[in-house]
């Protein structure tokens, strides 16, 4: 929107000709986000606790997560709204990208915030059945890879880290590819937010080093240097990365040790469908697998564990699953966890800016 209305004015003051630059908006959107949440944080923590909309711990848990019943959850609409006002402000409003990104965001928050509401309502853990939650995300997803494969100039073909010369062609199966990485991307965030900080932390960092991407991908000369896929208009994606960054960064503020306030499925699968989501539009769909690197465990430690147990009549790999109660369980504090988490996170990011050159 700033850009729309500023930069036209650059011939009459030099000055606002720094709206054209993707790195400015990117730093402004951050910025924004940011400070919405750092100013509007504590009026919505006073009002969650005005209406009693607090966590519903689940019984299996540690027993140590009982101290955090009540506190106040649903953060992630502070989070969404922040991402979404920033991006609105800061990105051209022209660029179709930019709001298939905002519809991804809006589309899984809503789904989250259903099964929050649910949860809260019923005052349990369950929510929104399993069946019920797939679906809604398998068609919020299947707008998302339908948009991008019908996109003109649209390429087929995926990039693999490592390796300059690989690229296969999914053709109509990329659809089915994007569905999978969006609601895998999506449910594995929302595994992963169950410490206080613990979602927090690592999406920062990947949304970090997808804003980087995003800016090279949307830059011909630069993407062609660097041997990445280049999409025209993605550039603009950056800015929505950067308001991910800056929104997070300000929940971080309250959601840190101990936690004030928590996201809730509204924010974890808002915020995995859109990196997901990112992904895709960037042409970068299997780096996810390396920056995301924390998600992919946190996931996995799920599967393995359910899978184990039905194959060996109740037998466990991890204490508990995610993997992040098996430390707990092994007598770890929970910032240790986080924070050892979020050192792993940040070497997997150094990682994945590390394939730009390593092809």
């Amino acid at each position: 929107m700033l850009y729309h209305f500023l930069y036209p004015l650059h011939t009459s003051f030099i000055g606002f000709n720094v709206f054209r630059y993707i790195t400015f908006r990117s730093i402004g959107g951050a910025l924004t986000a940011f400070l919405i949440l750092l100013i509007v944080g504590p009026i919505f923590i006073r009002a969650m606790q005005k209406f009693q909309i607090g966590q519903v711990v689940r019984r299996d848990g540690p027993e140590s997560h009982l101290v955090k019943q009540g506190v106040p959850t649903m953060g992630g609409l502070l989070i969404i709204v922040a991402i979404v006002v920033s991006t609105l402000l800061w990105a051209r409003l022209d660029n179709p990208l930019v709001w298939l990104s905002l519809f991804t965001i809006v589309f899984f928050g809503s789904i989250g915030a259903y099964d929050d509401y649910r949860k809260i309502a019923g005052r349990n853990s369950v929510g929104l059945s399993a069946r019920g939650k797939l679906l809604l995300q398998m068609a919020g997803a299947s707008v998302v890879g339908i948009f991008i494969y019908f996109n003109a100039g649209f390429d087929s073909h995926l990039s693999i880290p490592f390796f300059k010369d690989i690229y296969p062609d999914l053709g109509m199966f990329y659809i089915v590819f994007a569905i999978l990485v969006i609601m895998g991307a999506s449910n594995a965030v929302n595994l992963t937010d169950g410490l206080d900080g613990l979602a927090a932390g690592p999406t920062v960092i990947s949304a970090a080093v997808y804003l980087l991407f995003s800016y090279l991908a949307g830059h011909v000369v630069l993407a062609e240097y660097l041997q990445i896929p280049y999409v025209a208009g993605s550039g603009e994606i950056a800015i929505f990365c950067g308001a991910i960054v800056g929104g997070c960064l300000g929940f971080l503020w309250f959601n840190a040790y101990p936690a004030q306030i928590f996201m809730g499925d509204v924010g974890s699968l808002a915020l995995g469908g859109s990196l997901g989501a990112v992904a895709i539009i960037i042409k970068q769909e299997i780096l996810l697998a390396i920056v995301g690197g924390i998600f992919v465990m946190e996931a996995m430690s799920v599967i393995m564990q359910v899978g184990y147990f039905k194959l060996t009549s109740g037998k466990r790999i991890f204490l508990m699953a995610p993997f992040h109660h098996h430390f707990e369980k092994k007598g770890w504090h929970e910032p240790k966890v986080v924070v050892r988490f979020w050192i792993v996170s940040i070497i997997l990011g150094l990682f994945a800016l590390a394939t730009l050159k390593l092809r």
